[in-house]
């Protein structure tokens, strides 16, 4: 007698449901990329309970005829694929065919089509057509989805709980209006409207839909392509960084997708202009010829592979990294209430201003450095000196006055709690942190010395010896080569010791060992080692060693020149971890605090 044996359709689809349907989300974005995929110009998703009670999707789509709308709830029943050379040259968000009976085997369906006049109604329980019958439909498709899991108790057991569920839907539901601003997207749960977008074309008006007007005002358009790529659509400002990695929509042909390594480059696109665990607000559209990507690789179609990754991870970060150094990013005062109390927001409440790279290591309070520590002097790979007088003297190149800076000249006048510098000029009054604008001066700085071929070194009298376990060491000799080529004379000196023989001339006075081995101490790190990103956070480490702290004391003078350089930076805005280095008030700020200007 056999033992294998040809499985009927209703348990094939509750196979395939377990794969396709996990909980309402899944639904609700299988129903809307139909409608999508049917040309509709308006969706309206109607929820009950987040969806578990009864979901709604209608539509004004091309719908379907009696014999569709039968044949649409049979396994790998698809208009969209016809042969296997479909498969390489996919343009639909659906194709395979298991959607409709998947969510109809685990649930109660009334689907509602019309096409050329004729409509047709049809009811399903559990997979299995129960009535069919001609209706009443102008237009489109509407299907209902109600009791969802009625017949699988163990599916509907592990649901989270409502306000999970419906957070999945409107997240998503979000990212499907930013990909199609063209279509008109209505998300009501429980009579609640949550979503209604125009549907007219305007991709910063569904960002001002979803986000707010503070969002949308601060989001900036970019567009560029390549031979392989087109990318289009709008960044944010640093400030309006989130903590969660969903503020990045990426959208490749019209889908939503999630691939780590995409968002990893759009990420770090934003390198030393937001803090490591702050995420950039992106929508990004990508058109590609579809066959250089593959989008059949999971039944959820979330994530994709691409066959030139490198050529659009250069796309990406060479047209984001040039509209970031064209815009001003010093972020304004947030005033809280105009009409009454007229006072500033403190929008860092709630960041730490513990500077260290290390975050278990507490930041030592150290000795006023001397005026040569402070900073330096750009243009002539120099410190600056203090005369006696106390007088500051800059050194100056014959192009300094036709040089063109990202901000204003500023011109401090006080300092409050030996922390921040107290600035002015024509356009306003400007807050600076002193140890994240130094911070970000050392950084440019001794990020530059690295990324040069013929950088100095100095020799040590006495070399320093330095010892790790066999593992350590093991690793350690693995980047010898690499360390040496920054500046550090590393040699094998016996089982697990080292020797320095000479470093760069960049190294902060005193803390020449440290420094070494918060280096060494970065190649040791887990994970797969990146050498751009050693070089970025070896210029971070060296930076906030080299950096005056808050609490250090400093004169206006020495303010003054600390400013001029901090001008002269690739991006002055922020410290290398992406914390402000500048706040401004302009002067109408200023002037509607103290109610000089009312409106």
């Amino acid at each position: 007698m056999s033992v294998i044996k040809v499985m009927d359709e209703i348990l094939a689809n509750k196979i395939a449901a377990g794969e396709v349907v996990e909980r309402c989300l899944n639904v609700v974005k299988e129903l809307v990329e139909n409608s999508i995929d049917a040309k509709s110009t308006y969706i309206k998703i109607t929820l009950v309970e987040a969806g578990t009670k009864s979901i709604v999707v209608s539509d004004n789509g091309i719908g379907m005829d009696e014999d569709d709308a039968r044949l649409a709830f049979s396994r790998h029943a698809t208009s969209k694929l016809k042969n296997l050379d479909d498969l390489f040259n996919i343009s639909s968000l659906g194709f395979r065919g298991e959607a409709l009976p998947s969510i109809a085997s685990v649930s109660l369906v009334n689907l509602t089509t019309s096409k050329d006049g004729k409509g047709t109604f049809i009811h399903l329980d559990g997979g299995v057509i129960k009535d069919v019958k001609s209706c009443d439909l102008s237009e489109g498709t509407t299907i209902e989805v109600t009791d969802l899991f009625y017949n699988t108790p163990v599916r509907l057991k592990y649901l989270r709980n409502l306000y999970t569920e419906l957070a999945l839907i409107v997240e998503y539901v979000n990212k499907m209006a930013l990909s199609y601003p063209d279509i008109k997207f209505i998300l009501i749960n429980n009579e609640k409207e949550l979503l209604n977008t125009a549907g007219d074309g305007n991709l910063l008006k569904v960002i001002y839909a979803i986000y707010g007007i503070d969002v949308a005002k601060k989001m900036i358009e970019i567009s560029g392509e390549n031979d392989d790529y087109v990318i289009s659509g709008y960044i944010g400002y640093p400030e309006i960084a989130k903590t969660s990695r969903n503020v990045i929509t990426t959208l490749v042909n019209g889908r939503v997708i999630k691939n780590n390594d995409l968002n990893r480059c759009l990420t770090d696109c934003y390198h030393t202009y937001i803090p490591k665990d702050k995420y950039p607000m992106i929508v990004l559209n990508i058109d590609v010829d579809p066959i250089l990507i593959d989008i059949n690789i999971h039944p959820q179609k979330m994530d994709i592979k691409f066959s030139k990754m490198d050529s659009l991870k250069e796309l990406i970060t060479k047209v984001i990294s040039a509209k970031l150094k064209e815009i001003l990013l010093v972020p304004h005062a947030n005033i809280r209430d105009l009409n009454t109390i007229y006072e500033v927001e403190d929008s860092l409440a709630n960041t730490s201003f513990n500077y260290e790279i290390d975050d278990e290591e507490e930041e030592k309070t150290v000795t006023v450095p001397k005026i040569e520590e402070l900073a330096y002097d750009f243009d002539n790979d120099s410190k600056i000196t203090v005369v006696k007088s106390e007088e500051v003297v800059e050194e100056e190149t014959e192009n300094d006055n036709k040089e063109t800076y990202r901000i204003k000249e500023m011109i401090p006048v006080g300092i409050v709690h030996k922390t921040y510098i107290i600035a002015e000029n024509a356009s306003g009054m400007y807050i600076i942190d002193q140890h994240a604008a130094a911070e970000r001066i050392n950084y440019e700085k001794v990020l530059n010395a690295l990324l040069k071929d013929d950088f100095k070194t100095i020799d040590l009298l006495v070399p320093l010896k330095l010892e790790y376990s066999k593992d350590e060491f093991l690793r350690i000799k693995e980047h010898l080569e690499l360390l040496r080529e920054i500046g550090l004379g590393l040699e094998e000196f016996g089982d697990n010791t080292l020797i320095v023989r000479y470093h760069p001339t960049w190294f902060f006075e005193g803390y020449e060992k440290e420094a070494i081995e918060k280096i060494i101490a970065i190649t040791l790190e887990k994970g797969e080692f990146d050498k751009e990103k050693f070089i970025y956070r070896t210029a971070a480490t060296m930076a906030c060693k080299m950096s005056i702290k808050a609490n250090d004391y400093l004169t206006l003078e020495t303010a003054k020149v600390l400013l001029d350089n901090l001008r002269k930076c690739d991006n002055p805005f922020t410290c290398p971890h992406g914390r402000p280095t500048i706040i401004t008030y302009s002067n109408y700020d200023l002037e509607r605090l103290f109610k000089r200007a009312m409106n």
